[in-house]
């Protein structure tokens, strides 16, 4: 586990599998670190990096598969950025070793849990982007997944319910909902999180819980879509 210091060698050594030299080393190990370790944790960078991700993946994908309606630009999105994909992007850049947690949590082997992996290497695309901008963190983006296969034909996942309210939404030209953490419950390494999704176009806003960020986002979308389909055509 890094000691978090700007001159930690296993922060160095990120630092050149990367391939960015940080000007304020400080947020990559801010980027790593989880909120079970101290309160100057990853969480506000991760939202960050979430954002930067899927727009840069938009936009390799907007060049890449050029014919492909927006749709399906959305699906083989969603399989580009799931958990899955960023934990294994994760591993691939030694971020089990590197990310600083809580004893409790890493006693109950937070260093190998998907969800804490993949929320840390969104908070890394983020912390490049603070550190140098947009261009610098598409550019880490576009080579993080530059041996992740992109085809027109990867399948949907499951249509989990984030992904089956973005595509409800679109199909109907509204704006994609917000999602917020109002709450969290219980001890750092076994917290719940009540999320709330909103919708501004029906001024509704429905609220789901999960053990991290992600599971409250999911059942929040859940609970948006159980009221959208109960609406009148």
């Amino acid at each position: 586990m890094s000691s978090g210091a700007p001159s930690n060698p296993g922060l160095l050594a990120l630092q050149k599998r990367l391939q960015h030299d940080f000007s304020n080393p400080q947020l990559l190990a801010q980027a790593l670190t989880h909120r079970s370790f101290s309160s100057g944790h990853n969480e506000r960078i991760e939202f960050l990096g979430d954002s930067v991700l899927n727009l840069a993946v938009a936009g390799l994908l907007y060049e890449q598969l050029s014919d492909l309606p927006e749709g399906d630009l959305s699906r083989v999105r969603a399989n580009l950025v799931k958990q899955d994909t960023l934990h294994q992007l994760a591993v691939g850049l030694g971020l089990p070793e590197l990310v600083r947690l809580g004893e409790g949590e890493a006693k109950s082997g937070g260093q190998k849990r998907p969800s804490i992996l993949a929320d840390a290497l969104e908070a890394v695309i983020g912390a490049v982007y603070l550190d140098a901008g947009f261009d610098k963190a598409a550019q880490l983006v576009r080579r993080l997944f530059k041996d992740v296969e992109i085809n027109p034909q990867m399948p949907a996942i499951g249509k989990d319910p984030k992904t089956e309210l973005q595509e409800w939404l679109q199909g109907r030209k509204m704006n994609l909902p917000i999602y917020r953490v109002v709450g969290t419950q219980g001890a750092a390494h076994k917290q719940t999180f009540d999320v709330e999704c909103e919708i501004a176009e029906y001024g509704r806003a429905e609220r789901g819980i999960g053990g991290s960020r992600r599971a409250g986002e999911q059942a929040a979308a859940a609970a948006m879509l159980v009221f959208l389909k109960a609406l009148k055509p």
